[in-house]
């Protein structure tokens, strides 16, 4: 033991005389104090005061970060695709049993294939098609076939809304300056943030408390007279305090710099959003094509949203190939199907042409009737934007089906039914939101009529010394923002011998007029509307030389007010002409007073809704053939809507002067998964004459299979009135398959 103290003595004394080794402890050597924190045989650390000395070792010691390679990451090209399709297929299948009247048939079956498809090329220009056959056994129903393909203004709007909403962010990432701005804002904001913490760090606080107390203590010395060492005697301290002095311009600096840079960055942003909100309320409020054109041109836009060619496409109104609705004019062309070709160009000047074959007119394209065979040919042209001031000609040419004594010679043979007209139409723009609309037409008079006088068809068009083949028409159409007023009138008077597609021709005088208005009240909560007219239709069920002397009255009333139900009551008039005997006919007019009620509603997290709706017609037995004569229809429902159940019940009555009918309905459906759901009915029928109960049924299924479609299934067994005051049993079956993509 003895010689182990003393060779550690030894040793002791030969560390302390070798002269490289030596700490002094006096305080102009030590230049700061560190700690070392141990633990000594307990979890409580114990600090150890270490001495810092003003001369470094002689090694330096040279901080070495390795060097990350910044990667050039360039953006993905986003791919768009040439083509890209939405739309639906659905194929309907029905059966029924017996038609309700005033048609009788059995056992009728009709077969329904549809598809509409949107189109969109390179996210740009939209395109629709369409298709649909409708095919059965029933005598009195046409089967009817028809495909199109077509464009209009508005879709191609509708894509460039929905590109400007989505042109911000992609906007953004393509400006380089913006770019920039925001990678050098972000390492300016890393340079502040290390120096800030620099000072905000435990290390530096430390230091500083440290140095300010060496200052102190040695200025104790100082005047002790234990120091005596010339100069300032706290140079650690105010070369710290220099340093923080010159770290803190450093901030400052960097701080309006960084301000500057957030400025030119928001200045930017905003213009890029001044931008897209110009461009949203040009695409939303401009009046017409022309102006929205003139508005996008003068922003400057990428073609990822302003095409091509976009002043043709807005331009080009309407265009459509195979199946279209020709709707032009009063006096011309007027909701009249054809099969063909249509184009409507409007940039300022206007230009439209339609031809084609003749599918079916307004209010005839249910029933079968022979026709011959009827085509249309019409150009339109003329100066000002169809919205606005304009003033247009039409010259229409074609073949037309005529009916009554039109249709037939003297001689009992066929008439040539080749006609051809011209028409001038004006509109002018009183207001904001006020139009008055005045045309004029001369038509070739009918077969008939121009066959005594050896007259073409052009020839008796052009002979202004008759009157007989003119019409004359003059709308208003104005909206008082004030009141949310809206007003619509019409007068328009036709010769016997005016001939057009816009109606059929009966051989006499026609005058005809119309007066609708709509009146918002209490804050749009209640709208009141009305109407009058005279003479306003057009069928091919009226003889040669008809004329209507009738005037229909009409009025309305609607109140929705929040969270109370929505109540409807209408006096409106059906009319009605009956065939008294071959070429004799009688119009007999009666009026309807019809009630609705529905509310929908929450009662203790269940979602429901009631509706009531009572119906009255004003007529006699001997006015029409309609089975309920002046009955009153009264109706009651509920439904509750449950999470996988829905429940609905149904009370109906219809009182005649003869008999009254009765019925009770019951119908619950089962979402048994997300894919399938199944549900039933029973009905319920009582009439007073005969005192029989009969019940009826009904049975419902729908499937959705992922990727294939949905198929809905449906049967039903009701009663329909009959002959000799009997219920007649009614079955229908249908089965639909639909699918979206």
């Amino acid at each position: 033991m003895r010689f182990h103290l003393l060779l550690l003595l030894v040793t002791l004394m030969s560390a302390v005389s070798v002269s490289a080794q030596v700490l002094s402890m006096s305080p102009k050597n030590i230049t700061d104090t560190g700690y070392l924190f141990i633990r000594h045989n307990s979890k409580v650390k114990t600090r150890i005061a270490i001495a810092l000395y003003s001369k470094p070792d002689s090694a330096k010691v040279a901080v070495v970060r390795a060097r990350v390679r910044k990667e050039n990451i360039v953006p993905v090209p986003v791919h768009t695709p040439f083509l890209v399709v939405h739309g639906n297929v659905m194929y309907d299948y029905f059966y029924q049993s017996n038609i309700d009247t005033p048609y009788v048939e059995r056992d009728i079956q009709q077969h329904t294939v549809q598809t509409n498809l949107s189109i969109t090329i390179r996210n740009r220009y939209p395109l629709r098609v369409a298709f649909s056959t409708q095919q059965g056994n029933s005598a009195l129903f046409r089967n009817l076939t028809g495909a199109r393909l077509s464009y209009n203004n508005m879709d191609f709007k509708n894509q460039l809304l929905a590109n400007a909403r989505g042109w911000a962010a992609g906007r953004l990432k393509q400006l380089k300056e913006m770019d920039s701005l925001k990678n050098f804002v972000d390492s300016l904001q890393q340079s502040l943030s290390l120096l800030k913490y620099t000072y905000d760090d435990a290390y530096y606080r430390q230091r500083l408390i440290e140095a300010k107390e060496k200052a102190f203590r040695l200025r104790l010395d100082s005047l002790a007279g234990k120091y005596t060492q010339s100069g300032p005697t706290d140079s650690l301290y105010q070369t710290i305090i220099a340093e923080k002095e010159l770290r803190l311009k450093k901030i400052d600096s960097l701080e309006g710099l960084i301000g500057g840079v957030k400025k030119r960055y928001q200045s930017l942003l905003d213009k890029q959003a001044k931008l897209k909100s110009g461009l949203l309320d040009a695409l939303q409020n401009s009046r017409n094509n022309k102006e929205l054109s003139d508005a996008l041109e003068s922003m400057n836009l990428p073609d990822s949203v302003l095409p091509k060619g976009f002043r043709t496409m807005l331009a080009i109104r309407s265009f459509g190939i195979g199946r279209t609705m020709a709707d032009y004019s009063e006096l011309t062309a007027r909701n009249i199907s054809i099969t063909g070709v249509q184009v409507e160009y409007n940039p300022s000047y206007y230009l439209a042409v339609a031809t084609g074959t003749v599918d079916y007119q307004f209010r005839n394209f249910i029933v079968k009737e022979k026709r011959n065979p009827q085509y249309l040919s019409l150009i339109r042209a003329g100066w000002g934007m169809k919205e606005s001031n304009h003033i247009y000609l039409t010259y229409y040419t074609g073949r037309k089906q005529l009916y009554g004594t039109n249709a037939v010679t003297d001689t009992g043979g066929r008439v040539d039914n080749h006609l051809m007209g011209i028409s001038l139409e004006a509109q002018w723009k009183l207001g904001q939101q006020t139009y008055l609309t005045g045309e004029v037409a001369r038509s070739s008079m009918p077969y008939n009529s121009r066959k005594p006088h050896g007259e073409t068809n052009f020839g008796s068009m052009m002979n202004f010394s008759s009157r007989s083949n003119e019409a004359y028409t003059v709308g208003f159409n104005t909206t008082i923002p004030q009141t949310y007023t809206r007003l619509t009138a019409m007068y328009k008077v036709m010769g016997n011998d005016f001939q057009s597609f816009s109606f059929y021709t009966t051989g006499s005088r026609q005058i005809a007029w119309n007066i609708q208005a709509e009146q918002p009240l209490f804050k749009q909560k209640v709208v009141l509307a009305g109407a009058i007219r005279k003479n306003d239709y057009a069928t091919f069920y009226a003889p040669s030389n008809y004329q209507s002397n009738t005037v229909f009255k009409s009025v309305q009333v609607t109140v929705r007010i929040p969270k109370w139900p929505v109540l409807s009551v209408a006096y409106q008039p059906t009319s009605q002409l009956i065939k008294l005997g071959e070429g004799q006919f009688s119009e007999q007019l009666f009026y309807m007073l019809t009630g609705t009620a529905s509310y929908t509603y929450t009662y203790h997290d269940i979602m429901m809704n009631s509706m009531f709706t009572y119906s009255r017609f004003y007529n006699r037995q001997t006015d029409t053939a309609f089975v309920y004569f002046n009955s009153r229809n009264i109706m009651a429902g509920h439904t509750l809507f449950l999470k996988r159940f829905t429940i609905a019940g149904q009370a109906s009555a219809a009182l005649t002067e003869e008999y009254s009918l009765y019925g009770l309905t019951g119908e619950t459906t089962w979402r048994m998964l997300d894919w399938f759901e199944i549900g039933g009915a029973l009905k319920y029928n009582h009439q007073s004459q005969t005192n029989n109960i009969q019940w009826g049924y009904g049975a419902n299924a729908r499937i959705n299979i992922k990727r294939i479609g949905e198929i809905a299934l449906r049967a039903d067994k009701s009663y329909l009135p009959g002959v000799n005051k009997q219920l007649v049993s009614n079955k229908t079956g249908r089965l639909t398959y639909t699918k979206i993509f």
